[in-house]
């Protein structure tokens, strides 16, 4: 999806979110429509029916009218694809729709096409009932039928196009690389490296932190929308420096590796609330340390993007991203295979209590995903070393990447197959 910034004037902005608003009404009527069905009761009307009641109700009511029909139109051909993909397991169940929240209208047909150049930077955009508003050109605009207007909490305007990139072509080396993710490193790769998902800075976490306090002490105020804005600012400024790093680590790894092989998590199994702790004096209630640890987790997990690097994988390298079974892969050895909890000394530090192998505990993990190794609790899995002669692994002081010993780096998921 190709996605381009926004710039209306006062009076566009106004206009685009009376559109937002229009078509935020039509979903939610849409919605508490289907919501009302039971089995007492007949079947809630389609997307046929619905149309018509939309062309009653914009020629009873003039604030209706005076929006654009094919926003409000689109908006219920959206709810009703929405529904399609909830009863085919696609997508979880349509929700309801908030003002300030998932803004946004989408314009389909010859009218997304009505697009002018004006400068090799900018370019104009004729949205339906606001008229030309400009846009910044980052890209190339490409040829699609279809874009959605958004806005985001923070105020800021886009413009997306629903197309779907080329893949990219993997190297043709045949070369395996195992991804093994983290909360302290993001991204830990079978070849040695790690990669950080950049966040706030130490400075902006502290002025997080002071907001966060300040608003829990505003009580309905324009105090509190000021440092809302404030607060969503900063998330809006961790998103897109996250963003940025999912697309580039994903692009990297899609051009320089034919296979990706990655954990199969359920992130979000693992981001949920943990369950009440029982407790005879208050029953139901969350153990508070338990609570807080668990809070901090999936902020660490969210923060990292596990599921948006994966996915972006997918689009970019299809048919190349491999899942393997996450069990015990922090806990085996990637040089003899034994598989004991005491290999994991630490968070960042493994060591093998059988053959004495020292590494990176991330990378240690990600050579074994790059094998497409699976360990039973029972039993080890034998491993196979591709070439005849087993390499002599040492360990460097600096970085506990396995080398040769000669000094020459070796990547490890090149050693091992399934």
């Amino acid at each position: 999806m190709s996605r381009f910034r926004m710039y209306p004037t006062p009076t566009q902005h106004a206009a685009l979110l009376e559109q937002c608003g229009h078509a935020r009404y039509v979903w939610n009527l849409a919605l508490e429509q289907w919501s009302m069905w039971s089995r007492d009761k007949g079947a809630t009307p389609g997307y046929v029916e619905q149309s018509k009641q939309l062309t009653e109700a914009r020629a009873t009511f003039g604030w209706l009218r005076a929006g654009s029909h094919t926003v409000q139109q689109q908006a219920l051909r959206d709810f009703a694809q929405a529904t399609k993909n909830f009863y085919a397991g696609l997508s979880r169940r349509p929700t309801w729709r908030k003002a300030g929240r998932r803004e946004g209208f989408r314009i389909v047909g010859s009218q997304a096409s009505r697009i002018v150049r004006l400068s090799r930077r900018w370019a104009a955009v004729n949205v339906p009932k606001v008229g030309w508003v400009r846009i910044r050109l980052s890209r190339a605009v490409p040829d699609a039928r279809s874009y959605r207007v958004t806005r985001d909490r923070v105020g800021r305007w886009h413009l997306a196009f629903a197309v779907v990139p080329p893949p990219i072509p993997g190297p043709g080396t045949g070369e395996v690389v195992g991804v093994d993710r983290g909360v302290t490193v993001s991204a830990a790769l079978s070849t040695g490296e790690l990669l950080i998902c950049p966040g706030l800075s130490e400075t902006e976490q502290a002025r997080l932190k002071r907001l966060q306090r300040r608003l829990a002490r505003c009580r309905g105020s324009k105090r509190r929308e000021r440092v809302k804005a404030a607060i969503a600012k900063l998330s809006a400024r961790a998103g897109d420096r996250r963003k940025d790093w999912l697309e580039k680590a994903s692009t990297d790894l899609a051009r320089r590796f034919d296979v990706i092989r990655v954990e199969d998590l359920h992130i979000a199994q693992m981001t949920r609330r943990p369950r009440p702790k029982p407790d005879p004096d208050q029953p139901g209630r969350y153990a508070p340390n338990r609570r807080r640890a668990k809070a901090g987790l999936n902020r660490g997990i969210l923060a990292n993007g596990w599921g948006g690097l994966v996915s972006r994988l997918e689009h970019k390298a299809p048919g190349r991203v491999e899942k393997v079974n996450p069990a015990y892969t922090s806990q085996t050895c990637g040089v003899c295979g034994h598989c004991a909890p005491e290999n994991r000394k630490s968070q960042a530090a493994f060591r093998c209590v059988a053959c004495g192998h020292e590494a990176n505990a991330d990378v240690n993990a990600a050579v074994n995903i790059a094998a497409g190794r699976a360990v039973s609790a029972r039993r080890e899995t034998s491993v196979r070393v591709s070439s005849k002669r087993e390499p002599q692994f040492a360990t460097s002081i600096a970085a506990g990447i396995p080398v040769l010993q000669g000094g020459e780096d070796v990547n490890l998921g090149m050693f091992w197959n399934k």
